[in-house]
């Protein structure tokens, strides 16, 4: 092209550029700039390269996706018989693809990247990339056997290629799906091969340590998802010390002068690292029973979470939002603290309604954390319907475990022997379909709880030292901490005072470390009594003082809960989710709290692995409802029928439980009898994967395709260096990115090639690529980008 030509070209790109850069941006005149190139009848490259431009500015800033569609066929058209035009052939391709998927025409979308992968394989960046960008759909339809056939092509593609770098990332992207469909046995192998070839690979400090944090994630996802909880933690304090050490560098997103075109891809900015750290150790300590390290790091993520979304939309964060928010409801409940555990869960609900993609992967999850609270305010019917809703409304089996466990409960406290024998196949120890240790382990504590009340206390004694020897192993605190004190209350019931001390003792104090009011709360009535036994009638009253203090607080929060307008949300098993804020005639309706009742420390499924320990719960058992035949099971009214009394299963001395007064004027004292009872029939908690897919919640449960915590099958970033056009004598951007100039120079995109819950790109309903490009040569740390629709500066609908 003639100098001339050039100046005409550079002209109208310049004006395009500042119109697209004006705040708020002009985008109809910067379309109308572009659009005047083909007046002047441009040569093939620079067409198609504009053609490009058009529909990605059109795509980012405004709702016209036709006319889009149209450019971005166009530059594809053109590109085919241009030699040596890679950049601008698949770009179209990617977007193109992306396009497709955002209108529900996934097959579509599939045709384009598997033709843009066969032309690809001499261009090792674009293969690499279109290869994740093909997988991510697939994990997207959880369809996870291609997604990891593609995942597996990539790695031999990029070891014969010599791109170490993305090897690592496709070999560590598989491990990660394999970890999301919770087949851990063909994880290992993959993560015992990444490990050293990360030690080994030769290149940036600072590509190596993302990598580094890559795998320590997945790691310690890994113990976690095991319910191993001890073995995760060296690999837990080595993963905050890399993010910790990334967290300090100037720019972490500059690409290294060496780093081959191959290479030029990235897993997630700084930002986004520290929030992964903070969730992956919200889900250890929650599993091993620090519940105030969990609240520490949950306001930390949450602080975090809130300043990035504040300077852009990151879907992503969402996901990740969702995850802390039910590790807080564990963390209320565990403390005694409904009334702030139903306030999280209406919170939950009310980001769900914002984004519906949300809510059809998190409505199980949502059903479970409220049927474990409604098992903490004693009302069994809405618990059962709930975790019905529950089991009726996920696939995975992991879930389901946990919530048959939890119905076991149910069943327990409402005397359903037959119900409860009806579920024993799904719960046993022995025929458990799940590989988690602490599942396992709280498996043995429900057996050891039904022969607590069945009076078959040798039965109870073995299935409870199985469960303390299992949660010894793991440090599961919770779960520790609720066996000693059960057995305490079995050995009580035995005339053991000896044995029941040394048991109660050390779960009180355990308790008390956690902290956990409702297992505290047990203790002190078991030793009360054991010190009456014992004529200490100071250390009888002391502990009498102690059990009056946990009930009055118990039962005050209760009464705050009920009567909160999110309680009613116990209504709600099917449809739509209700409004968060319900009415104060909804509210009115729900049930005043059990008189004498304190509540369950219950534990959240939050993103990581299942089960920690059952915890005890509150009030007597209600009146039987009527027994399961199926999941789908209509809704229940909020309020529990009145408790009908029932004796303990051991002595001393029982005393029924008083009916439920339609309305409580005072807050009425706790029988000894009655707190044992609550506390034994607690659900079972610390399954800290209510986001199903435990560590790596976000994959399925939101329906996203999603990774790791919730991002994303495969999240690297992707920069990457235009490439000069051959024979146009123009270095032109080969993609565009967010806030950057329409010029002249290379630059780097922001691509997600399996950009996890959110979809290519990191958001479901316009791809970050395809804007005006930055004019540097460094990794972007914002990638991902909402353009305003329809645009600031009067541009195109």
């Amino acid at each position: 092209m003639a100098s001339s030509q050039d100046a005409w070209y550079l002209s109208l790109l310049g004006l395009a550029e500042h119109f697209r850069s004006l705040k708020p941006p002009d985008i109809k005149s910067c379309v109308q700039c572009l659009q005047a190139v083909f007046n002047f009848n441009p040569p093939p490259r620079v067409e198609a390269r504009t053609h490009l431009q058009l529909g990605n500015i059109l795509l980012n800033h405004t709702r016209n996706s036709d006319l889009a569609r149209k450019h971005l066929e166009k530059a594809w058209d053109l590109s085919q018989g241009i030699s040596s035009f890679d950049d601008v052939k698949f770009e179209s391709a990617s977007v193109l693809a992306q396009l497709f998927e955002q209108q529900q025409q996934q097959k579509w979308a599939k045709e384009k990247l598997r033709r843009a992968i066969e032309i690809s394989q001499g261009n090792c960046y674009w293969h690499c990339r279109l290869l994740f960008q093909l997988a991510q759909l697939h994990a997207k339809e959880k369809d996870f056997v291609s997604a990891c056939g593609l995942l597996g092509v990539g790695v031999e593609f990029t070891r014969i290629s010599g791109a170490g770098y993305t090897q690592i990332l496709f070999l560590l992207s598989k491990a990660m799906l394999l970890l999301a469909e919770r087949k851990l046995s063909e994880a290992t192998p993959l993560l015992q091969q990444g490990g050293p070839l990360v030690d080994a690979w030769q290149g940036s400090s600072q590509q190596k340590e993302y990598l580094k944090v890559f795998f320590l994630v997945l790691q310690t996802c890994y113990y976690l998802l095991a319910g191993q909880v001890k073995c995760s933690k060296s690999w837990l304090k080595q993963l905050q010390q890399s993010v910790e050490d990334i967290a300090k560098w100037a720019d972490e997103d500059r690409v290294p002068a060496s780093a081959s075109t191959a290479d030029m891809f990235m897993w997630l900015p700084k930002e986004e690292l520290r929030v992964v750290v903070y969730l992956v150790t919200v889900m250890h300590s929650m599993q091993a029973g620090y519940m105030d390290k969990a609240q520490k790091y949950s306001d930390k993520a949450l602080n975090e979470i809130g300043a990035l979304t504040a300077s852009a939309d990151r879907p992503i964060l969402h996901t990740f939002q969702l995850m802390i928010l039910e590790h807080i409801v564990q963390c209320r409940l565990v403390i005694g603290d409904n009334a702030g555990a139903i306030q999280e869960i209406a919170s939950l609900c009310q980001i769900c309604q914002q984004r519906p993609k949300l809510l059809s992967g998190h409505r199980a999850q949502i059903h479970t954390v409220l049927g474990l609270y409604a098992m903490s305010m004693n009302c069994m019917e809405p618990a059962e319907a709930q975790l019905n809703a529950a089991l009726r409304t996920s696939q995975e089996r992991e879930l389901w475990t946990f919530v048959n466990m939890n119905l076991a409960i149910v069943y327990l406290r409402t005397g359903r022997q037959s119900d409860f024998l009806g579920l024993l196949d799904r719960i046993s120890p022995e025929s458990l379909p799940s590989q988690s240790h602490s599942l396992r382990a709280a498996s043995y504590y429900v057996q050891g709880l039904h022969g607590f009340f069945q009076r078959a206390f040798n039965d109870a004694k073995r299935y409870l030292r199985e469960t303390l020897k299992m949660a010894n192993a793991e440090e599961l605190n919770r779960l520790t901490s609720c066996s000693l004190v059960l057995l305490g209350n079995i050995f009580l019931s035995l005339g053991n005072n000896r044995d029941s001390f040394n048991m109660v003792t050390p779960a009180m104090q355990l308790a008390s470390k956690i902290p956990d009011v409702n297992i505290q709360l047990w203790a002190s009535a078991v030793l009360k009594d054991l010190y009456r036994s014992c004529g200490e009638h100071a250390k009888e009253a002391a502990e009498l003082q102690k059990q009056t203090s946990f009930s009055q607080t118990l039962v005050k929060d209760q009464f705050a809960a009920s009567h909160s307008p999110h309680h009613a949300l116990l209504r709600w098993t099917d449809g739509p989710l209700p409004g968060t804020a319900l009415p104060t005639a909804t509210a009115a309706a729900a049930p005043p709290p059990p008189p004498p009742a304190a509540t369950a420390a219950t534990a959240v499924r939050a993103a990581v692995a299942p089960a920690s320990a059952p915890a005890p719960v509150s009030a007597p058992a209600a009146t039987a409802a009527p027994p399961v035949t199926t999941p789908a099971v209509a809704a229940a009214p909020v309020a529990a029928p009145a408790p009908a009394p029932t004796r303990e299963p051991a002595p001393p001395p029982q005393v029924p439980a008083p009916a439920r007064p339609p309305v409580p004027t005072q807050v009425p004292a706790q029988t000894t009898a009655h707190i044992r009872r609550q506390a034994a029939h607690g659900p079972v908690m610390g399954m800290s994967a209510v986001s199903a897919g435990g560590p790596l919640s976000g994959y399925q449960p939101t329906g996203y395709g999603g990774g790791v915590a919730g991002y994303g099958a495969v999240d690297p970033h992707v920069a990457h260096r235009a490439h000069h056009a051959a024979g146009g004598g123009l270095v032109m951007p080969a993609h565009s990115s967010p806030g950057g100039a329409l010029g002249f120079q290379a630059a780097a995109a922001h691509h997600h090639p399996l950009a996890g819950l959110q979809g290519m790109y990191g958001h479901a309903a316009h791809p970050a690529a395809g804007q005006a490009m930055m004019p540097t040569h460094h990794y972007h740390s914002h990638g991902h980008h909402y353009p305003a629709a329809p645009d600031g500066g009067g541009g195109m609908r």
